[in-house]
């Protein structure tokens, strides 16, 4: 039976995995050969057409990438972390609302946002930058983070939130130096999906920042797509390249996510 299920969950990741292997396939095959019928499944006349591409193409996007990405992450964790603070311990009124508020926020279509987005961005005079999309991009991230953070520091013991005060310590100060420090996993958690979702936006990049001059990855991609031509090799090339930063972060962050997502989920 065990090894039943074994085969059968191999057979599933390799068809998880499968848009995987052919977007590295495709990277290396030439636009001609993937016009074959059928196409290789492997890249046998091999070239790095896409790849140079990218490396004289892509790099600024992926500069601004990681701009927006990181610029949402400072931006959530700084709107995030004193407002779950606030709602787990300090419990002011109306905190049940607002939780249930940012639940509710999660629920809306990013489109609709986007376009709410574009009319104030357009009267505020930061169309097509790059503040105006860590701004938007951070609106899907914070109510998350609120969530996942509030979670967490309703765990933390009051005796040691009680500690600190008799020893003088105020509630900046407590938060500062207790409560941020045992909140690490659930900070790193809320920090790698902001960034992630700030990476691989889409919605709020094209519609916000279509015509500027500092575009995400994810509108680079669309310079190699015209009407009658797509440079498939430099398409795929450049969603190998724009993976590895998501790739390498997932890998070294992986068991601070798990901590950060269960923690306050069991408790004594």
């Amino acid at each position: 039976m065990r090894h039943w299920k074994t085969a059968v969950g191999l057979v599933l990741t390799g068809v998880m995995l499968f848009p995987v292997y052919w977007m590295i396939n495709v990277s290396f095959t030439r636009d001609t050969d993937m016009r074959k019928s059928p196409p290789n499944w492997f890249p046998i006349d091999g070239t790095l057409e896409g790849y140079r591409a990218v490396l004289d193409q892509q790099l600024p996007y992926l500069g601004v990438s990681l701009v927006v990405g990181l610029g949402t992450v400072a931006l959530t964790l700084l709107l995030a972390t004193p407002a779950a603070y606030s709602l787990a311990k300090l419990r002011p009124r109306g905190g049940g609302v607002l939780s249930f508020v940012l639940l509710m926020a999660q629920m809306i279509p990013g489109i609709i946002m986007a376009m709410g987005f574009y009319a104030i961005f357009l009267s505020a005079g930061v169309l097509n930058t790059v503040p105006g999309l860590i701004v938007a991009d951070s609106t899907l991230a914070v109510p998350f983070a609120v969530l996942i953070l509030t979670t967490f520091m309703s765990g933390i013991p009051e005796e040691l939130l009680q500690a600190a005060r008799t020893d003088g310590a105020g509630v900046v100060r407590t938060f500062i130096s207790i409560v941020l420090p045992v909140s690490r996993n659930s900070l790193i958690t809320v920090s790698l999906f902001a960034f992630l979702w700030a990476w691989s936006d889409f919605i709020f990049a094209s519609t916000l920042d279509q015509g500027g001059d500092h575009q995400p990855i994810t509108l680079g991609i669309y310079h190699y797509i015209g009407n009658n031509n797509q440079e498939w090799n430099a398409i795929m090339a450049t969603a190998v390249i724009a993976s590895i930063p998501a790739t390498i972060l997932l890998v070294v962050a992986q068991r601070y996510v798990a901590a950060g997502v269960t923690a306050g989920a069991v408790k004594d």
